[in-house]
């Protein structure tokens, strides 16, 4: 089968890259990193990466393997993906393409989270000069008919979802911008009648969290769960998390996934009965100053 290398940016990137991350989770069911609700929910904020190519390589069928670049402001995230026993598209060839596309961003600060089993990738990170963090983050599964009971909420906290109050303004424009919701709305994953928030009698926001269903895999994303620091600690992560879960499960997820990068995340969802599959860590090239 003939594979063609072409390059998509914008919302033709978005879309290349949904199709293969979809097809790489249906060729393996834990494989990789990212599902393609991950690539969407990057795509809530304008960033430097909307506009610059990505590589692709695509059969009959569609993608099989890509450069993905994203523009973390703090650094550039590199994520070379192949859809695991289907594509004749190489680690070593995709990692090249990935090389070229680093060097075109001009010596800023350069990030690829690798998952610990995959030692070739971690090894062709060592041969281009990438050292590893310390810190590791996971992956976790759960199948949905496994699923904890919904938590009850605190007293004096009320859950809201987004599907029935579209009134006021998102939730996440506080850390994403004004225009959040048009973007994530740009995303054929995306269902604002699976988003919740947990607010005070007073309206303030105190959490929200994202859950996304892929109707191609029927896997459930929760992805991002956050409480706000001055309502931590009082059982609105568990509330939220096992509302969410139930669902996804409810509009036909089979399988539920969340990463973590914290003990604390790690704890949450380790009690609610999601198991780790997996831990990575981040290999970073420092920031090199062009010569002038």
């Amino acid at each position: 089968m003939a594979i063609d290398e072409v390059r998509a940016s914008g919302l033709e990137y978005l879309t290349l890259a949904t199709q293969l991350l979809q097809r790489a989770r249906l060729a393996d069911a834990e494989a990789g990193l990212w599902e393609a609700a991950d690539l969407q929910w990057w795509w809530r904020t304008p960033r430097r990466s909307d506009s610059i190519d990505h590589v692709f390589w695509i059969d009959d069928v569609g993608p099989v393997a890509a450069v993905v670049l994203t523009d973390w402001g703090r650094a550039w995230g590199c994520d070379p993906i192949i859809v695991p026993g289907v594509s004749t598209v190489t680690l070593s060839t995709v990692w090249a393409r990935a090389l070229e596309a680093i060097d075109a961003v001009g010596g800023e600060a350069v990030e690829v989270l690798a998952r610990d089993d995959d030692v070739e990738l971690q090894g062709l990170l060592a041969d281009a000069g990438f050292m590893a963090d310390d810190e590791r983050s996971g992956i976790t599964w759960m199948n949905a008919q496994d699923r904890p009971d919904v938590a009850a909420r605190p007293e004096g906290f009320a859950l809201v979802d987004r599907g029935q109050e579209t009134t006021r303004p998102h939730p996440m424009r506080r850390r994403s911008g004004e225009g959040v919701e048009a973007r994530l709305m740009q995303c054929s994953l995306y269902d604002p009648g699976l988003d919740l928030a947990i607010e005070t009698a007073d309206g303030a926001i105190a959490g929200y969290s994202l859950y996304w269903f892929d109707p191609v895999t029927e896997v459930g994303l929760v992805e991002p769960m956050r409480v706000e620091d001055e309502y931590q600690r009082r059982g609105l992560a568990r509330a939220m998390l096992t509302a969410g879960l139930d669902r996804l499960a409810k509009r036909g997820a089979r399988r539920l996934k969340v990463g973590y990068a914290t003990d604390i995340a790690r704890g949450l969802y380790v009690g609610a009965g999601f198991r780790v599959t997996s831990t990575s860590r981040s290999y970073s090239l420092p920031h090199t100053p062009r010569a002038t």
